[in-house]
Formats: structure tokens, C-alpha cells, sequence
């Protein structure tokens, strides 16, 4: 019950299911409510586990696919010159990485400027970006989502 809940908590904070890019069976990315940088997303298993070690080897794999996906879809949309995947897991006990895009300089996106904050050094994940037009997460969603970009 508490693996439930947990999965359920994670899930509804960071809108998995309401702003879901792609998913496979044993992951899905989805974008970040917050923005540190355009097209900020979370990767995040399907089922609960509470270390990386709890992953399956099938997991892993599929974990690989998904990741090609992303780096693909995210280069095509919006140009990024590094990706940065955040394990930290000090909140959310729950195997996920946060997918950060990285840009040596400003995008222009929806009629907005997008920066990297934290270039070159580390991303800025309290940033977010825009945060005053919710619209925006599902104009993202859709930039990414397959047959768009």
C-alpha cells in the first residue's frame, strides 16, 4: 500500500500522466512542470522502486530505448547542445531522472525567450521558466510529442 501511495504521490506531482511524451512498458518521460531549461522533462519507471538497484535488466533495456528517443526528439525540437539526466531522488523516493536540456544560448519558443541559467556549469532546477503561462507545459507536450517535431 505504501509503494502505491508513494507511486501515487510522484505521479500526480509531476503531472505523469497528464503530460506524458512517450512511454514504453516500463518507463515514460513526461514534461517537467517546472522549466529549468525548454523541454525539461522527468523520465520516470512505471512501477515503484525506492533505489536504482531495485531496476531490472528488462527495465534497464527499455530504459535505453527510451533515452534514444528523448536525446532524438528533444535534438529535432529544440536544438540542445548537451543532455543533463538528474537521479537525485532526496524528495521523491522513487527511481526517476530529471531530463534536462542544456543551451549554450537563448531559444525562442512560443513567443518566449528561453535561457540556460546555469551554463556551463550546473543546471538551475529551481529555475522555472514562464511558470506564470501553465499553457505552455502542453505546447511543449505537443512540440515532442511523436509525428510533431
Amino acid at each position: 500500500m505504501t509503494e502505491t501511495r508513494t507511486l501515487d504521490e510522484f505521479r500526480n506531482k509531476f503531472r505523469v500522466d497528464e503530460l506524458k511524451v512517450l512511454e514504453n512498458r516500463s518507463w515514460t518521460w513526461s514534461v517537467r512542470p517546472g522549466q529549468p531549461t525548454l523541454g525539461a522533462g522527468i523520465l520516470s519507471l512505471n512501477r515503484h522502486a525506492g533505489t536504482f538497484s531495485d531496476v531490472t535488466a528488462d527495465e534497464m533495456k527499455d530504459l535505453t530505448e527510451l533515452v534514444a528517443a528523448i536525446e532524438g526528439t528533444l535534438k529535432a525540437a529544440f536544438n540542445h547542445q548537451i543532455m543533463n539526466y538528474l537521479m537525485l531522488m532526496m524528495v521523491d523516493h522513487h527511481v526517476h531522472y530529471h531530463v534536462i536540456p542544456r543551451y549554450e544560448s537563448v531559444r525562442t519558443f512560443a513567443g518566449r525567450e528561453w535561457a540556460d541559467n546555469g551554463w556551463p556549469a550546473l543546471p538551475v532546477l529551481a529555475d522555472s521558466q514562464h511558470a506564470d503561462d501553465p499553457g505552455l507545459l502542453l505546447h511543449i507536450q505537443e512540440k515532442l510529442r511523436p509525428g510533431v517535431v
